[in-house]
């Protein structure tokens, strides 16, 4: 038995990964920091490495960095030169750059592109107890391995492909516990956006969101990615989960995973990297899993969200002036009423898709509820697979020909209409339903396009019905959808 008194005192995850992969203390509150893996993609690496040639420098380890492109890829159509020439750059210039630092990249013509943070995942790439970082806000999401991941801005890029490292002030962490069961007809999307509702869009600053309890620990690695990809939705820089076995049986045997007695070396040190019993916490948070319900968002932030049976707010009810503008601001861009029920809104999109939305298991379950029913007229219907992984097991499936016979369009592999840095966009005032991850206005393309956030089997709902639903009614089950 140990000393008690000369024992290392208990820690987070986050404090372990911090501590493994801190280079020096450079003062003020600010650490130098190793990053474990780079992901890049065709919007934010153009510049960076543009600054590297200026600077006569190269990348430090390009073993380390690992390419794809998503943001401005057609998903109706790979032919090119595409039709945006802006879009034909940047997939030129990343192709340029990743062969001439020697760069892996996923591209377009490998059968392994997708979202960045899709990819990742799937090869192996991202692991447990590392750091990843990639240009782009929701490289949270890979935290649902363990991994402390954090979005970062073309400057940080650049400093990145360099040396490697980069430099960060040391965040506090905040265990969000979610015990109990979910009720049927809540899903992972559901959870999260009630902890943004919870917390607030800005609850998270300064933040890394720890996700604990027994919902998550139910969870399988699909499921986890949506949680942690909305981490930054609110306000937390990172979000993770403990590795588990659930962890390892997802990453045993893909491309970049260990093998051999690596593997068994691997498993037995991630498996040392869960936060400590008695581990110190900033702040901790339980939420009662009967406490969730399908939620939507009425508003323009992922925050102003709504459990499909309750009204949006009124102004007249907020707590101060604030508030009440912010409100007001809202329900205007939304065209919605104070106190009006969100449920039964007309929608003229579906849009199934994005790095939060976008897997082989978001397509299984919305295919199986969707089987037999067909898209309401009027409505534009469009289901992008997240990666060519996820579109080509949909295809191997059959999935594919549940939502083409519903009236779906069935795209290929992109970020599409969830930001709208592509063909994909909302024209006008359209009402979206979106399996996305922000409603900000003019996010998906019009400046006053309006979205409701919500999860996979939401969306069909809102896709067959014509207008925002709850699909525990929409799917004829008392008890949720269908078993």
């Amino acid at each position: 038995m140990s000393d008690p008194s000369t024992a290392s005192p208990p820690k987070t995850l986050y404090q372990k990964v911090w501590d493994a992969h801190t280079v020096r203390d450079l003062g003020g509150g600010r650490t130098q920091l190793l990053i474990g893996t780079h992901l890049i993609h065709e919007v934010t690496s153009p510049q960076a490495f543009g600054m590297l040639r200026d600077a006569g420098l190269g990348v430090r380890m390009p073993e380390r960095t690992f390419a794809t492109v998503d943001h401005i890829v057609p998903t109706h159509s790979l032919v090119e030169p595409f039709e945006d020439p802006i879009a034909d750059q940047m997939i030129r210039e990343l192709r340029r750059n990743t062969e001439a630092h020697g760069i892996e990249l996923f591209d377009v013509t490998t059968g392994r592109q997708g979202i960045v943070h899709m990819v990742g995942p799937e090869q192996g790439i991202t692991q447990p107890g590392t750091t990843i970082a990639c240009g782009d806000s929701h490289t949270s999401t890979h935290g649902a391995f363990g991994a402390i991941a954090f979005g970062i801005g073309t400057s940080q890029v650049r400093d990145v492909l360099a040396t490697q490292t980069m430099v960060m002030n040391e965040l506090k962490v905040r265990r969000i516990e979610v015990n109990g069961t979910l009720r049927p007809g809540v899903y992972a999307k559901d959870v999260i956006l009630h902890i943004i509702k919870t917390l607030g869009a800005k609850g998270g600053i300064g933040y890394a969101y720890e996700y604990a309890g027994d919902v998550f620990d139910a969870m399988g690695m699909e499921e986890r990615m949506t949680v942690c990809n909305m981490s930054i939705e609110g306000g937390a820089r990172c979000g993770y989960v403990n590795p588990d076995e659930t962890t390892f049986a997802y990453l045993e045997g893909r491309p970049y995973a260990p093998k051999g007695a690596a593997w068994d070396a691997a498993v037995e040190r991630w498996r040392a990297l869960a936060s400590d019993e008695g581990a110190p916490y900033d702040d901790v948070v339980v939420i009662d899993a009967a406490d969730i319900a399908p939620t939507v968002t009425w508003g323009i932030n992922p925050g102003q969200g709504v459990s499909i049976a309750d009204p949006v707010p009124d102004p007249a009810d907020a707590e101060d002036a604030a508030e009440a503008t912010s409100i007001r601001e809202a329900l205007e861009h939304m065209q919605l009423e104070p106190g009006a029920p969100i449920r039964g809104r007309k929608i003229d999109v579906a849009f199934f898709g994005s790095c939060t939305n976008a897997r082989l298991s978001d397509f299984l379950e919305a295919a199986r509820v969707l089987e037999g029913r067909t898209v309401a007229p009027g409505v534009e219907a469009i289901a992008v697979p997240g990666s060519q992984w996820v579109k080509a097991e949909c295809e191997k499936r059959g999935i594919d020909r549940i939502f083409i016979d519903a009236g779906f369009e069935w795209r290929g592999a992109g970020c599409s209409m969830c930001l709208a840095m592509n063909p994909d966009k909302l024209e006008g005032d359209q009402l979206c339903a979106s399996s996305s991850n922000r409603n900000f206005k003019g996010r998906q393309g019009s400046p006053t396009g309006r979205t409701v956030l919500m999860s996979p089997v939401m969306v069909m709902a809102a896709a067959v019905t014509g207008e925002i639903a709850d699909a525990r009614e929409v799917f004829g089950a008392a008890d949720g959808v269908p078993a």
